[in-house]
C-alpha cells in the first residue's frame, strides 16, 4: 500500500532539484547585487566605502556568472532527461515560459557583460573575484564609460522587469516561498 501512495507522487530527479538549488543560489545573488548596486551608484565619489561595494558588487557579478554556467550545464541534463523521453507539447503557454525563460538567461549573460564593459572601460584590470584580479574582457576606453554606464543600467533594470514578469507567472511558487519565510521568522529560537 505504502508502495502505490510512493509512485503516484510526481517525481524529481536530482538533476532537477540541483538546478532548483541553483535557481535560489542565484535568486539571492542577484538580489543582493540590485541591492548594492542600487545603494553603491548613488553615493558620491568620496564616500568612505563605496570603492569595496564597487568590488563585492563585481565579485557577485562574477559568480552570478559562474552559477549561470552550472545552470546551464545542468538545465542541458534536466532537458536531455525529459525530452529524450517525450517531447514537449508545443502550446502557446509552452512557447511563452520559453521565451521568458530564454529572455532571462540571456539577460543573466548580458548584465554582468555590461558591467564588465562598463568597468573595462573605465580602467583596465579592475575586475577583482573577491580579490583575485581578473584578465580584461574589454579595452580601456574612457569615450566609452557614459555608454557602458548607460548600457549596464537599463538591461539591469530590463532584467528586474523580466524579474517580476516570471515571478508573476509562478505565483504559486513565489507564495509559497513567502509561506515558508514567515514560519522561519515566526519560529521561535
Amino acid at each position: 500500500m505504502a508502495q502505490a501512495s510512493k509512485t503516484n507522487k510526481p517525481r524529481k530527479n536530482s538533476a532537477y532539484q540541483n538546478l532548483m538549488s541553483i535557481h535560489w543560489w542565484m535568486f539571492n545573488c542577484y538580489i543582493i547585487i540590485f541591492l548594492v548596486g542600487c545603494f553603491m551608484s548613488r553615493l558620491p565619489r568620496e564616500a568612505f566605502g563605496r570603492n569595496l561595494l564597487y568590488d563585492f558588487h563585481k565579485s557577485l557579478g562574477v559568480l552570478a556568472m559562474a552559477l549561470l554556467t552550472w545552470r546551464i550545464l545542468t538545465l542541458l541534463q534536466v532537458w536531455w532527461k525529459k525530452y529524450t523521453k517525450r517531447l514537449p507539447k508545443y502550446s502557446f503557454k509552452w512557447m511563452q515560459k520559453v521565451a521568458l525563460h530564454t529572455s532571462l538567461y540571456i539577460f543573466m549573460w548580458a548584465v554582468p557583460i555590461s558591467g564588465f564593459f562598463f568597468s573595462n572601460s573605465f580602467k583596465s584590470n579592475n575586475v577583482r573575484f573577491f580579490g583575485l584580479t581578473l584578465p580584461d574582457l574589454f579595452p580601456q576606453n574612457s569615450d566609452l564609460v557614459d555608454l557602458g554606464r548607460n548600457i549596464h543600467f537599463w538591461l539591469a533594470y530590463t532584467f528586474l522587469a523580466f524579474i517580476i514578469l516570471h515571478a508573476i507567472d509562478q505565483f504559486k511558487v513565489v507564495k509559497g516561498f513567502w509561506r515558508r519565510i514567515s514560519k522561519r521568522k515566526t519560529k521561535p529560537s
